[in-house]
């Protein structure tokens, strides 16, 4: 069998990890094992480009249990767990990941699971469908799913330009993932990316959030838990006013580095703290990136104004400047909370991965009857996610009588 990993030696930590996040996904577990009942993935190929860690490896196997053929890789340099990718290796799974690899060697471990001519993608970024676009035109998989924001919009733009050759589930849209993954997975594991890197004290701090999306919610609203004083950085006027009516203040980039203690940026757009911000900052601010590519803080800006530089503690680096300040980066610009940390809690993870197995059995069933273009999973399954999981936190759910249906579908009742 094929495979790249860093170490085989790790396999059994690797699944003693991957034994304890599959503790807290009883939604996925559900789902595995009704896949193992029905096989409805069975003889289908999944090529899966996500972050290689025990979440995603409970994912991965409940594909399997679902009778499909599954090789993974990584969709980050940094976020590989290499005892996971080890325990997967030795269990018979494909795999090509290694923590730190360069980007030749990330490329070419998307290219090996390409290779394997799979039926049906499973993205974290959409680098693994554009590869497959560019390089693959023999290459057309029944669909593709999307795990986050980033991958979304640059499928809309794939979309929008007429190269997408195939359907693609958005599941980062579907209410179960970004309400929660995004809001809770990111706005605790960023943090915590943040405080492994540094141990700061967040209270009394100013902490800058780039970007008020989902993600940004999130962040902000940990924050302010933890006592920072939390600023907000935003081109939406609406998203804008959001933050600034839940008591936040909001600023222009250029006024928020100059008082900002630590700066997060959340935005899936590049550049959005560069060197005239830099050249505001104050002596010993920290820079870090919780969006999906390193592109978010201009590395090329901060490196024109580094005279020295040096790690200082785990996934930080002092950045000396010409006139004697300080900054410090978390992580080199990469994704703070898997650089640094061990990305999102399994907890929230369940969803979202039960989603990503939901929308490859959808893909399977529908094959033939979609068009090439972006979808959303179907609401009916979003709701289904929701209801396991309120069930598993032992939750109740309050249920319509007759007459308040019929109240609802009634245009001609009133007062």
């Amino acid at each position: 069998m094929k495979h790249d990993i860093a170490d085989p030696s790790l396999a059994e930590e690797g699944r003693r990890r991957i034994d304890w996040a599959g503790q807290r996904m009883p939604v996925l577990a559900t789902i595995t094992e009704r896949f193992r009942a029905e096989s409805p993935l069975s003889g289908v190929r999944v090529g899966a480009c996500l972050h290689v860690t025990a979440e995603t490896a409970n994912l991965m196997l409940a594909l399997q249990a679902g009778g499909a053929e599954v090789g993974l890789c990584a969709s980050n340099p940094l976020s590989t767990q290499d005892n996971v990718a080890a325990a997967l290796v030795a269990d018979g799974m494909p795999v090509f990941a290694v923590r730190g690899e360069d980007s030749d060697r990330y490329y070419r471990h998307i290219r090996d699971v390409l290779d394997m001519n799979p039926e049906v993608t499973m993205d974290d970024g959409a680098d693994l469908v554009s590869t497959l676009l560019k390089e693959r035109p023999d290459q057309a998989p029944l669909g593709s799913t999307e795990e986050t924001t980033t991958g979304v919009i640059r499928l809309r733009a794939m979309e929008e330009a007429g190269v997408l050759r195939f359907p693609v589930v958005a599941v980062n849209d579907s209410a179960t993932k970004h309400l929660f993954d995004n809001r809770h997975g990111t706005g605790q594991s960023a943090l915590d990316g943040i405080l492994r890197a540094t141990n700061i004290l967040f209270a009394g701090r100013t902490l800058v959030v780039v970007g008020y999306g989902d993600c940004g919610i999130g962040v902000a609203a940990r924050a302010k838990g933890l006592g920072a004083k939390v600023v907000v950085i935003e081109v939406d006027p609406v998203r804008a006013l959001s933050a600034a009516m839940e008591g936040y203040q909001v600023m222009t980039a250029a006024d928020a580095a100059a008082v900002g203690d630590v700066f997060i940026t959340v935005t899936g757009n590049l550049g959005v703290l560069r060197g005239e911000h830099f050249d505001l900052m104050k002596d010993g601010a920290i820079l870090a990136n919780a969006g999906h590519f390193d592109v978010e803080i201009d590395l090329g800006d901060l490196e024109a104004r580094i005279t020295a530089r040096r790690r200082i503690r785990h996934e930080l680096d002092e950045c000396t400047l010409a006139d004697g300040r300080r900054l410090y980066l978390a992580a080199g610009g990469r994704l703070v909370n898997l650089a640094a940390a061990e990305g999102h809690p399994a907890d929230v993870m369940d969803m979202s991965f039960a989603n990503q197995a939901l929308a490859a059995e959808w893909l399977k069933a529908n094959a033939g009857t979609l068009e090439p273009r972006v979808y959303r999973l179907p609401e009916y399954l979003d709701a289904e996610v929701a209801r396991i999981k309120l069930e598993s936190l032992g939750a109740g759910l309050e249920t319509l009588t007759p007459e308040q249906e019929e109240y609802l579908r009634s245009w001609e009742l009133g007062t």
